[in-house]
């Protein structure tokens, strides 16, 4: 029934500020075309803490970014002069292709510290024939996300095709992501027809046959087998999964299926050739110091809030 159980790590993005790290794990380096999930928060902080948590300007390639936030805001800049305030309910997917640099600030703290900062963040990996496209951000709105509901159950398709939903969610590979509110007794199960599928419990906890699994844990399910979850206590879940792609080399904040094509993005980095954000060029944070590029591994980019 179930393949795997990854207990999320606590991981420290600087400044005070950790996040519970998902993937990658050492005996699960990827689920389907997701290489990376962080879970950040709940937090709430006086305006002078927030106002630290900012995460100055850094570079991608390689893969999509998707922030998806519980409460909260955070800006978000990039080298393409997008600026966009990233809210609750949204699906903000950034596609770093062959680089992009961005930053993600919090303007608000008022705001922020009065009512508690939660994202759920991550990234996905792209098939070979997408790595080097240009670099695109697209801001969905809630009501561009179909909704489904049932007896206790209360579900939004955050991207791909599952359960008979689709939205416009531009993807590069097959796979789907859900954001799922279950009330205590109801039942649910992720999609059918993808070959890794997991779900990752941000809430509550779920009984998986028999066995009860709580925050922090993300189920991998085994393949050909059609797991029914039964909520426990009021619980919010994120499903995910897709096809996978092979093999994917992760270095800092940058993903590749080629060890020199990261070596590559590195020197780029550091020689300025990925642009800063047109709107928040003061500052960026440096290469860190180098390591050997290796396959997905447990110890990505400290700094990652996206």
């Amino acid at each position: 029934m179930l393949d795997l159980v990854i207990t999320a790590r606590s991981a420290s993005i600087g400044n005070g500020f950790d996040v519970k790290r998902i993937l990658p794990y050492r005996l699960r380096r990827m689920l389907g075309p997701f290489i990376f999930m962080d879970h950040a928060g709940p937090v709430s902080k006086t305006p002078a803490e927030l106002v630290k948590m900012d995460v100055l300007p850094h570079p991608h390639i390689g893969l999509s970014t998707v922030s998806y936030l519980f409460d909260g805001q955070v800006t978000h800049r990039d080298s393409l002069g997008v600026q966009q305030i990233i809210r609750p309910g949204e699906v903000n997917w950034m596609t770093a292709g062959r680089g992009i640099a961005h930053s993600e600030r919090f303007e608000d703290p008022a705001l922020l510290a009065a009512n508690a900062f939660e994202m759920v963040q991550t990234w996905v990996a792209l098939p070979e024939t997408a790595e080097e496209n240009a670099p695109t951000f697209t801001n969905y709105q809630p009501d561009e996300l179909p909704i489904f509901t049932d007896t206790g159950v209360w579900m939004r398709l955050i991207a791909g095709d599952a359960y008979g939903l689709t939205n416009s969610v531009a993807t590069h590979s097959p796979l789907f992501y859900a954001h799922v509110v279950l009330q205590i007794g109801a039942r649910f199960g992720p999609p059918t027809g993808f070959p890794e599928r997991g779900a990752y419990i941000a809430k509550g906890s779920v009984e998986v046959n028999g066995h009860t699994y709580g925050v922090g844990q993300l189920l991998v399910f085994s393949k050909g087998v059609d797991p029914v979850l039964i909520a426990k206590e009021p619980s919010t879940l994120m499903l995910l999964g897709g096809e996978p792609l092979g093999e994917r080399f992760i270095w800092w904040n940058f993903v590749s299926s080629s060890r020199e094509r990261i070596e590559q993005a590195k020197a780029d980095w550091q020689a300025g050739r990925i642009p800063l954000p047109p709107n928040d060029n003061a500052e960026f944070i440096p290469l860190p110091p180098d390591d050997k590029t290796r396959p997905a591994s447990s110890n990505p980019p400290p700094q990652a809030l996206s």
